[in-house]
């Protein structure tokens, strides 16, 4: 919860809510825009996504939603650096 309002799913540390919306939200657009107005004066990063799209494709939008919190929390790099673990240290020098 934060001020008044319960969120669908909230990631805390990177200050992300996701809210998962159904058909009722196409008669609460001022509702929801001065929730979404509130959250992000608060700090938050507010995502909608329409529950036929979970339906639909719930890995997609889990991978959009991880995404997102690493953004909200500083970006990731895009292509890791491959580990180092197991290679033999070349001499800079001999």
């Amino acid at each position: 919860m934060v001020g008044t309002y319960i969120i669908d799913l909230a990631c805390r540390e990177a200050r992300l809510a996701i809210e998962f919306d159904g058909s009722q939200h196409l008669d609460q657009g001022a509702y929801d825009q001065r929730r979404t107005e509130f959250l992000k004066a608060e700090g938050w990063h507010v995502m909608r996504i329409w529950n036929n799209d979970v339906f639909a494709n719930p890995e997609g939008i889990a991978q959009l939603i991880l995404e997102e919190a690493a953004e909200c929390l500083g970006g990731t790099h895009p292509r890791p650096l491959p580990s180092r673990e197991g290679r033999i240290r070349k001499r800079r020098y001999e």
